[in-house]
């Protein structure tokens, strides 16, 4: 008699339900020693496939496919309600893309800010709250993508008089788009290197010199690094810099190759296991208590992690080339996800392209290549799951601003400004983005203004690449 049972067999990997008690019958049936048991069911666990036309073991291994085999997931009938700021400068396609995520069976809550605009997935400027999934298109493909903020000693005037000593700095330490890197000497080094979360597998592992090599440098599309004139509207105790107008750098990238691969494999996986309607297939998530999701996690994490280390590279960089004293910095991740309490209940809340915004959290909010840019302190609004926007928004398709904005007008449009552009094309022309003014009247209730940053030298790819 042996002495094995369902729990023996559950140890063993086999999962509830069925299998179970076809794997008992089996056992009941032959008398086998308890190796040759386990060894037949290990083996079944395994590969089934290798058993299906075994007079004995067929329908335990056709049990055990089904088992395998990721089952279809539907979504709910109608989707849950949710708060939309600035309803009226959001396209349909946005809004149908987060009226299908409210529909998916692990949603909490949702938001959408008024900068949003249709994306992969979840919308750009959408924010989702999830219970115990992460989705990797709800974070982006660009993980950790950021704004930082650096404010120096040096008042306004001092960059109108030195405009080509800022211009030759700004060139000699930035790098744009995909593939570019820094080399040799010139290679930049930052603790986050160090991380062991580089070994999390071998697919990370793998990815760690492409990392290395383009540490401190920028993505393309939107991406940019900028001199600007940042105007202290009240003292803040978070920064404790008086009234006044100084010099300031900006800068808006993410996690480069590094992150965009994490994120493409990592989308891969969760569509391989979780099965969505056709349309909701790029909101394929990852259950947390899975290794692949907590492999993600983690990736996305050192991703983040990475980013700003990119961020601190340059400015730091720069600050040492213009010879400044940094006076105050500001930093926040706008395509990421967090754990937060959502209705008193752990939530995963995923903020693709949205600014955290919890109260007394400082945030950058840029307008676009001439548009003031704002620096801001959430007031804790858990209608928008504690969040505003990341920006001004696109109100134009990248093709419809090539094709529809001219060369003559973007140069217009800058010199109106008295802003200088180094690289950057008629995409990220400043037509192409919603008014930043209306995006901040709508989110009123989000945020609190305590400063404005006027951009004056702006440096973006120059060869037509997208973000990476």
């Amino acid at each position: 008699m042996n002495a094995f049972s369902g729990k023996t067999i559950l140890d063993l990997g086999f999962p509830e339900g069925k299998a179970i008690g076809l794997a008992l019958k089996i056992i009941t049936k032959n008398d086998l020693n308890t190796d040759d048991i386990s060894g037949i069911l290990i083996n079944l666990l395994e590969t089934p496939e290798h058993y299906l036309d075994h007079p004995q073991y067929d329908e335990l291994a056709r049990e055990l496919i089904q088992e395998r085999t990721p089952k279809k997931i539907r979504l709910k009938e109608k989707a849950d309600t949710y708060t939309i700021f600035g309803k009226e400068y959001i396209e349909q396609g946005a809004l149908d893309q987060m009226n299908l995520a409210m529909k998916l069976p692990v949603t909490l809550r949702g938001a959408l800010m008024p900068d949003a605009h249709q994306g992969y997935g979840l919308p750009i400027g959408g924010v989702l709250a999830t219970d115990n999934v992460v989705i990797p298109y709800g974070v982006g493909v660009d993980i950790g993508c950021r704004m930082a903020l650096s404010i120096y000693d040096i008042p306004a005037s001092h960059f109108e008089e030195n405009r080509n000593k800022y211009k030759r700095e700004l060139i000699a330490y930035t790098k744009f788009g995909a593939g570019n890197a820094w080399r040799g000497n010139e290679k930049a080094y930052h603790p986050v290197l160090e991380s062991h979360d580089f070994n999390l597998n071998s697919f990370v592992k793998k990815l760690y010199e492409k990392a290395a090599e383009q540490l401190g440098t920028s993505g393309g599309g939107n991406h940019f690094v900028e001199w600007g004139i940042i105007e202290i509207l009240q003292e803040d105790a978070s920064l404790h810099i008086p009234k006044g107008k100084y010099l300031a750098l900006l800068s808006h990238s993410g996690s480069r190759g590094f992150g965009a691969t994490v994120a493409g494999y990592y989308t891969r996986l969760a569509k391989e296991n979780c099965i969505l309607p056709k349309e909701a297939s790029n909101l394929a998530y990852l259950d947390m208590n899975s290794a692949e999701g907590q492999e993600y996690w983690i990736a996305m994490n050192l991703a983040g992690a990475y980013a700003s280390a990119c961020h601190q590279v340059i400015h730091d960089r720069l600050t040492k080339a213009i010879g400044a004293e940094l006076i105050g910095r500001v930093e926040n991740h706008h395509n990421f996800a967090w754990k937060e309490i959502v209705n008193g209940h752990q939530a995963i809340v995923h903020r693709k392209g949205a600014t955290p915004a919890a109260a007394g959290t400082l945030g950058i909010i840029p307008g676009s290549m001439t548009a003031t840019g704002f620096l801001v302190k959430g007031r804790g609004n858990l209608h928008s799951i504690n969040s505003a926007s990341h920006g001004a928004g696109r109100q134009m398709s990248r093709t419809k601003a090539m094709a529809s904005i001219s060369k003559e007008e973007l140069k217009k449009i800058l010199a109106d400004h008295g802003v200088t552009l180094i690289g950057g094309d008629r995409d990220e022309a400043p037509m192409a983005y919603k008014d930043i003014n209306q995006v901040m009247n709508a989110q009123q209730d989000l945020v609190d203004i305590f400063a404005r940053f006027q951009p004056k030298m702006v440096r973006m790819a120059d060869d037509g690449s997208k973000e990476d």
